[in-house]
């Protein structure tokens, strides 16, 4: 049986980026439901019961962030929506800012509402141009429409929402990084603690959300915590947008409960690999994810299995790679991203991640030498767990993921010096 949207509900039907065609089809329901019939701490308690985890990557509890918030009235807080989507293979925030951007600004409120924050900011990723003009829109009519600004629905509550558009930078995901580009200043992560639920933007306790977060959870209010806590699985509970792109049919985002097995995803849903040949690869959450392997397919896609499995869920940007594939060339191609994106604040990122992909590039053009992977391996040592923030670790994901999985490509590149595979 077809699994009933909840996110994307919306999306597929003809200007659902309107809020007209959005309050027809019941937008701001549980918003009015948060303001009418619940405290903060109520919302609070709901979230937590719902099981929700954050979607951008980190995973960790919604409802236990809201609650680390400071109580009372006396300080100023604020809620920043991360729409700076940058992860290769991620492309699920987008579709629902270009789509369906009421549904995380009424997620937004609620969880304004609930922490007691007056004030809201997006930051959006800058070469989303159209998703900014949808943000733009979207803000001015909720305001029109009274969801926005003073006395919310006649409850009292004021809220404030407003865009900001960054300037490409990948590191600025990172919430810390974010809220420094948000501050006018250049996009680094801070050190941690303190967190931004207490020092945040400008140096108030600030809640920073995902837009797939955001989105839940009007439907957790309105439908309650126990009917979104049986979707998923005990602990990865609720459904997911899983972003598939690469060697597949029918690339793009699927709305499925947590738990889904990858081999229902790529096979099922994005119709298999073409002209019938063999998977080789799978990034399961992102590009910061490490590889996972066609002995992976049945796998269970939630967070604990794959933890489990030792990789991650991540964002749910799954890339296939087929049979033809040169695990190699892959990895020196991820690798440089993630080299070129390091905002330079500390050495291991720095010059670490350059170093590897000077060493994959030697091994790609068949130039490779004796003790090539093994450089690989202690270059990734001097990285991993060594970086200010998790950007490090993040780049030597596909190199040691990919070494574990496929060092006999790695061999056959030093000892023919040329590709197994012919790329």
């Amino acid at each position: 049986m077809a699994f009933e949207k909840i996110l994307l509900r919306n999306v597929d039907v003809p200007d659902s980026e309107k809020i007209d065609v959005y309050l027809e089809r019941g937008g701001y329901e549980g918003l009015r439901k948060a303001l009418r019939e619940h405290s903060p701490e109520e919302l609070i308690e709901i979230v937590k019961k719902s099981g929700l985890r954050g979607r951008g990557g980190a995973a960790f509890p919604a409802g236990l962030k809201w609650g680390f918030m400071p109580k009372g009235p006396g300080a100023t807080k604020y809620l920043c929506v991360n729409t700076d989507e940058g992860e290769p293979g991620t492309f699920k925030d987008r579709l629902l800012v270009e789509r369906d951007p009421h549904s995380v600004i009424e997620g937004a409120i609620i969880a304004s509402y609930a922490v007691g924050a007056h004030r809201a900011y997006v930051y959006i990723r800058g070469e989303f141009f159209l998703g900014y003009k949808r943000w733009m829109k979207a803000i001015d009519d909720a305001y029109a429409a009274g969801f926005l600004g003073r006395d919310i629905l006649g409850s009292g509550f004021d809220l404030d929402f407003s865009v900001h558009r960054g300037a490409g930078a990948y590191i600025c995901g990172e919430e810390t990084a974010m809220i420094d580009s948000l501050e006018g200043k250049r996009g680094e992560p801070r050190l941690k603690p303190p967190y931004p639920a207490q020092v945040g933007l400008y140096h108030q306790p600030t809640l920073v959300h995902n837009v797939e977060t955001l989105a839940n959870i009007p439907h957790i209010v309105l439908r309650g915590a126990e009917w979104y806590a049986q979707i998923g699985t005990e602990k990865s509970t609720g459904p997911k947008l899983f972003c598939v792109s690469g060697h597949v049919n029918r690339p793009g985002n699927y709305e499925l409960p947590l738990g889904t097995p990858l081999r229902e995803i790529i096979f099922e849903h994005a119709g298999g690999i073409p002209n019938g040949k063999r998977v080789k690869a799978i990034i399961p959450g992102g590009a910061s994810t490490p590889m996972l392997t066609a002995q992976h397919l049945d796998i269970p896609m939630d967070f604990e299995s794959l933890a489990a499995a030792g990789s991650m869920l991540g964002t749910g940007g799954i890339v296939v790679m087929d049979e033809d594939t040169c695990i190699v060339d892959a990895t020196r191609r991820l690798t440089r991203f993630f080299a070129c994106e390091s905002c330079g604040k500390c050495v291991p990122c720095r010059v670490g991640t350059q170093r590897l992909v000077s060493t994959l590039q030697r091994v790609e053009d068949g130039l490779g030498r004796e003790g090539d992977i093994e450089e690989l391996l202690a270059l990734c040592e001097g990285i991993q767990f060594h970086t200010f923030c998790p950007m490090g670790d993040a780049a030597v994901n596909p190199v040691l993921s990919s070494i574990k999985h496929f060092r006999d490509e790695y061999e056959y590149h030093l000892q023919h010096h040329r590709c197994a595979v012919g790329a």
